[in-house]
């Protein structure tokens, strides 16, 4: 008898705890959805908690450890473009599917998906702004999209805004992350590389700046089009930036790669950019390098002997 009651005491007791450690993951689930609003963010990298406004204040780098945490298009251009003065261009553009692809699922529904849950039509945004009052033509790539894939629509858009920046005498900025070109466009998207570059060309001998900015990651065939084609190249600390994938190249060479290969810190030590910076720091950088490189006008003054006729006693 003692000992059924011992174990209906031990049984109710168990019971108790069991009720008291679902309550709490109850409420600490609560506590889970009430902090998950957006109102913090813990850093990927060191694990610090941030109050989400201040880290947005600081242009989403962590203030602890420095860690450049992902952006869409829109902050970028809020970050870099002077208030009031962004103009979006060929925001009509959007893509088709004219290989008719289908993989897990049809080309067009992953359009549309992309483009019901972001509300984007494509991966990059152009258009002409100013930085520190002085004006640029910027294109900002969009990770989110497809991962920043390159199909005919972003080669598109950005060879229109390069053009634009020729005929207006502007400096073109691209801020660059992509996973490469757009398979499900097959060779239309690579031809983009060359579309581009074409751009790119006509720009540089018309004696105007071009820069990119390499972010993380950036990859693929905007690598090895664009994204190297800068007369200055920038790149985020830490970013990812490469052709082929870590594990292709190292199953290829069957060898092991440094740790920090393919990093923005190997990239500059071996000449392949001209500079690493934070992103608090960008905007002062480009206005910097942008007021030093400012075009020559296309019409010069016409010399002082040119225009003086002397007079008889001067001839005299």
């Amino acid at each position: 008898m003692a000992n059924n009651e011992e174990s209906r005491g031990l049984k109710s007791l168990l019971d108790w705890f069991a009720n008291r450690r679902k309550s709490g993951s109850t409420n600490l689930e609560r506590q889970e959805r009430e902090i998950a609003d957006g109102l913090w963010h813990k850093c990927p990298k060191c694990g610090v908690l941030s109050y989400t406004k201040d880290l947005r204040a600081n242009q989403m780098v962590c203030v602890e450890c420095g860690h450049h945490n992902r952006v869409d298009s829109d902050e970028r251009i809020r970050q870099l473009i002077d208030n009031n003065t962004w103009r979006p261009i060929d925001e009509h553009l959007r893509p088709t599917d004219p290989l008719q692809f289908r993989d897990r699922k049809l080309y067009s529904d992953r359009l549309r998906e992309m483009e019901e849950k972001l509300g984007l039509v494509d991966a990059v945004k152009t258009g002409l702004g100013e930085i520190n009052g002085l004006p640029v033509a910027l294109g900002v790539m969009d990770f989110r999209f497809m991962g920043g894939s390159m199909g005919s629509v972003v080669g598109e858009k950005l060879t229109r805004l390069i053009e634009q920046a020729t005929q207006r005498r502007y400096p073109v900025v691209i801020i660059c992350t992509s996973g490469g070109a757009r398979m499900q466009e097959g060779m239309l998207s690579l031809m983009q590389m060359a579309k581009i570059s074409a751009a790119l060309e006509r720009h540089r001998q018309a004696k105007l700046l071009y820069i990119p900015i390499l972010t993380n990651p950036t990859t693929g065939g905007v690598t090895a089009s664009f994204a190297m084609l800068g007369d200055i190249i920038i790149a985020e600390p830490k970013a990812t930036i490469g052709f082929a994938g870590r594990r292709v190249i190292e199953q290829t060479l069957r060898e092991k790669l440094p740790e920090d290969f393919q990093t923005a810190e190997d990239l500059l030590k071996h000449g392949f950019v001209d500079d690493i910076v934070s992103r608090t720091q960008l905007k002062k950088t480009l206005a910097q390098l942008i007021a030093l490189h400012q075009p020559i006008p296309t019409t010069h003054p016409m010399v002082l002997w040119e225009t003086m006729s002397l007079s008889p006693t001067a001839a005299e």
